[in-house]
């Protein structure tokens, strides 16, 4: 009797987790239908700042700024922004861009980079000083990121790389490639490469011949910080659509599993039901036979 009220408990017990993961597996789906397009409503934009300056940037070949070409003394130094989540249970999401970011500052400080660290998500909050690394800043941007916060993280990026604080100013998150593809990357944001262009587009931009107005310079000036901005957006975008669509999978999988679980509890009920029915049976037979 005792066995079968511990089966009882635990069958009680996977059926309210598989609600649970049910119900944050339809969460998920939700939220990643809403950061998908946001994502997607973006990227247009930010290919087209890329193909800008590559077109601006191609009529003028003397055009110098350290947003472009780095600086000419190098401090040895370099900024690293972190993008995780505030919530786990989403797979390898977190673990996998935490792996990346730990993998890259040991690399720059085997080569005597010092590399000072900036994150977004409390998981590397969490992770950084479980290794007992310090933190430059936390920044919070929750589900849905802004680009006003963005651009005011991007903003402050660029001013301490000009001011010459930073030889380079990287990115660690998921870059989301499709739905059945995602990859922690990390990518450096400053200072940033002129987009190459490829066979005919590469052609067409060398064939156009523009008249600027403002000139070249102060166009420059204005794109290549908006291009950081927005390149920086669109990572923290790319970053949720992964997180949640990796919180949609893992969910699907325990709830799968709950229910496998589930399947075998009920089995193993039955099957001690059916032992202790036979058994009091038996007790009843053989009391009966005594009788006789």
């Amino acid at each position: 009797m005792a066995q079968l009220r511990v089966i009882k408990n635990r069958m009680g017990a996977v059926a309210t987790i598989g609600r649970i993961t049910k119900t944050m597996q339809m969460i998920a789906t939700a939220k990643f239908t809403s950061a998908a397009q946001r994502a997607s409503s973006t990227k247009p934009y930010t290919e087209r700042i890329r193909d800008l300056v590559l077109e601006v940037s191609s009529s003028a070949s003397d055009y110098d700024s350290l947003l472009l070409t780095g600086p000419s003394e190098p401090k040895q130094r370099q900024l690293m922004l972190v993008i995780t989540s505030d919530r786990g249970m989403c797979g390898a999401y977190n673990g996998n861009v935490l792996k990346a970011a730990l993998q890259h500052v040991r690399a720059c400080r085997e080569r005597g980079i010092d590399v000072d660290i900036e994150v977004a998500g409390k998981k590397a909050i969490n992770f950084f000083k479980f290794q007992k690394m310090d933190l430059q800043e936390q920044h919070s941007l929750g589900d849905v990121p802004a680009y006003e916060a963005v651009e005011k993280i991007a903003s402050s990026f660029i001013r301490r790389y000009v001011e010459g604080q930073y030889d380079s100013v990287h990115i660690v998150y998921t870059q989301f490639i499709s739905n059945a593809r995602q990859q922690a990357v990390v990518s450096q944001l400053l200072p940033m490469s002129p987009p190459e262009a490829d066979g005919d587009s590469a052609e067409a931009v060398g064939e156009v011949v523009y008249d600027f107005q403002p000139s070249v310079d102060e166009l420059l000036d204005d794109l290549l910080p908006l291009m950081a901005k927005t390149v920086l957006f669109q990572a923290f975008n790319d970053a949720a659509v992964s997180e949640h669509i990796m919180r949609m999978i893992a969910m699907k999988a325990a709830t799968e599993n709950s229910k496998e679980v589930g399947r075998a509890l009920r089995q193993q009920f039955n099957r001690a039901r059916q032992s202790q029915i036979t058994t009091e049976l038996t007790e009843i037979i053989s009391g009966a036979a005594a009788l006789e």
